[in-house]
């Protein structure tokens, strides 16, 4: 599978344009020149590889999505299915009713889970909305290493329709269709 300099450039072009981002604007967030950013644009260099998670994490990407236009190089490797996602996050209520709310292996997920995540997991966990938005939070990691989520599944799955298209429009960019 070979690179096209010029399916790339305009890759970022559309993806750069579609964030509302300016050469410039791009170019400072990578530091680097707006002139690089117009070569990669006009398909004349491609970007150092060094310089390609950054640009994907600005542009909301994969660095897949930036190399084969939008193409996923690697297979998914794995499904899995909005109830997966929202049993496994139960996981950690069950926890807490088998082994004790003040048992070690409980505090331990959840201050983990907070420390990391930066909230408040039992509460968010307790709450129809915030325990969604959870699931979604779940979902898109999930997406992001490699797991495959069916659309429908996901425009099904969430109670919230806030969350199922956050997520759909998560996966659409990471090449779930």
């Amino acid at each position: 599978m070979s690179v096209d300099a010029k399916r790339v450039g305009e890759q970022i072009l559309s993806l750069r344009k579609s964030k509302g981002l300016t050469q410039q604007e791009l170019g400072k967030r990578l530091n680097i020149s707006f002139q690089a950013i117009s070569k990669w644009e006009r398909g004349e260099t491609l970007p150092d590889t060094a310089l390609l998670p950054d640009l994907a994490e600005v542009l909301e990407t994969t660095v897949d999505n930036l190399l084969m236009d939008g193409v996923r190089a690697a297979k998914f490797q794995r499904r899995i299915t909005v109830a997966q996602i929202r049993e496994g996050l139960d996981c950690f209520s069950r926890i807490g009713d088998l082994l004790g709310r003040d048992s070690y292996f409980y505090l331990g997920a959840i201050q983990g889970c907070d420390q990391k995540m930066n909230i408040e997991l039992e509460r968010y966990l307790s709450e129809p909305f915030t325990k969604e938005a959870m699931v979604a939070e779940a979902a898109m990691q999930c997406i992001m290493n490699g797991a495959y989520i069916d659309m429908t599944d996901i425009k099904k799955g969430f109670a919230f329709e806030h969350w199922a298209n956050t997520v759909a429009d998560f996966a659409q960019k990471h090449g779930i269709r």
